[in-house]
């Protein structure tokens, strides 16, 4: 999250390594699930899990094939590492965190910007 706060909302950071794929969910009952399920327990994340949503041109989002990756609402876009930073370019508007769950291993965020964008989001409705 801290890399799309310093990029001023506008792209998703280069993938790790052994990521061959960026797989932006297509509903936000599937990126709550992972947000809330998954990205709470890992260390490497900090405890904590972000809804984000963004706009990006139907034109964009037809070069990749929708994935269904496991329930009814597991949808996803496979776009290629090498990809990626066409994928962030198309991006209309800013990346926009909607919602953030944190985990009980959770201690303090890792950046004042994190803090304030924490403390927003909880008190949206």
């Amino acid at each position: 999250m801290i890399l799309i706060l310093e990029s001023g909302y506008k792209k998703f950071p280069p993938r790790l390594k052994w990521q061959p794929i960026f797989y932006p969910v297509l509903n936000e009952s599937y990126a709550s699930e992972i947000a809330e399920k998954w990205n709470t327990r890992d260390e490497a994340g900090n405890y904590l899990g972000f809804v984000t949503k963004f706009d990006v041109p139907e034109e964009i989002m037809n070069q990749y094939p929708e994935q269904n990756v496991g329930a009814v609402n597991h949808n996803e876009l496979w776009v290629p590492t090498e990809e990626l930073e066409s994928f962030n370019d198309a991006i209309v508007g800013n990346i926009e965190v909607t919602k953030v769950f944190i985990g009980g291993e959770f201690a303090k965020a890792a950046s004042p910007e994190l803090e304030k964008l924490m403390l927003k989001i909880k008190k949206l409705p």
